[in-house]
């Protein structure tokens, strides 16, 4: 089934609006190793559309996204949503530590380093988006023991295993709810295939989820489906300068938004 939109998700400010209300999204992301992950999803998160972003992690990436999201704040705290594992390493055991320890808020994106370590029997169904590509997917599917040759199967069995909301990347993005539904979003710009993006997306969701986790009966398939296609029309918009990288279709999601809200 081909995704509808619900574009009421991409709130706007009110007067009667604050930073807390319009919505706070933490970060545990980047390592020393790989801190432009940081950078890139805090980024399309601002640029989507929240109040505050919270950063859990290693002072010297902190410093390095300071300098060029000075809005960021460095500490941990509540939020309503959280950003899990894009550029973090099972062998970094600090950030693994960080990632166990916030993967019990009401919602989250895990991405990346977090698929492999997070024990998902003990979160609550329905309280997470996993951004999995075919790779990260079979080895979180080898975890349970469990192998499938097509993209369609395997992503409706980790739904339906996990209790979650899985987002298979790819050219058409497989969108799968634990009751076997699965929503498709694409054909995705080919430039998505560089290094990054994967982070920008995950950013998006973080701030969607952030946005909206006051609203009654959130629907976590409707926050995937919109923010992939976000995420696929800011690439479409950064290509037309020539070749893309990440951090361009961060900055680009701002005129999605603008053009969609």
């Amino acid at each position: 089934m081909t995704a509808e939109l619900n574009l009421d998700l991409l709130r706007g400010p009110s007067a009667h609006d604050d930073k807390y209300s319009m919505g706070v999204v933490g970060f545990v992301t980047g390592s020393e190793a790989y801190p432009g992950a940081a950078i890139l999803g805090v980024t399309a998160a601002m640029r989507t559309g929240v109040g505050l972003v919270r950063y859990v992690g290693p002072p010297s990436v902190c410093n390095l996204l300071l300098e060029v999201r000075p809005e960021v704040v460095c500490q941990d705290g509540r939020a309503g949503a959280w950003v899990l594992g894009s550029g973090v390493t099972k062998d970094d055991v600090p950030r693994v530590a960080d990632l166990i320890a916030h993967a019990s808020s009401p919602l989250k994106v895990i991405d990346a380093g977090a698929l492999d370590v997070i024990d998902f029997a003990k979160l609550e169904p329905m309280t997470a988006i996993l951004t999995p590509h075919a790779g990260e997917l079979a080895r979180l599917l080898d975890r349970y023991g469990r192998h499938f040759d097509l993209d369609y199967e395997a992503v409706v069995a980790t739904a339906g295993l996990l209790g979650q909301v899985v987002v298979l990347k790819g050219n058409t993005t497989l969108i799968a709810a634990p009751d076997g539904s699965v929503v498709a979003v694409g054909p995705n710009p080919a430039s998505l295939a560089t290094a990054g993006t994967g982070d920008v997306l995950a950013g998006i969701l973080g701030a969607l989820l952030a946005s909206n986790s006051e609203a009654p009966d959130l629907n976590l398939v409707d926050v995937a489906a919109l923010g992939v296609a976000i995420h696929a029309e800011a690439a479409r918009i950064a290509e037309r300068s020539g070749p893309l990288v990440a951090l361009d279709v961060a900055e680009a999601v701002r005129e999605v938004v603008r053009q969609w809200r």
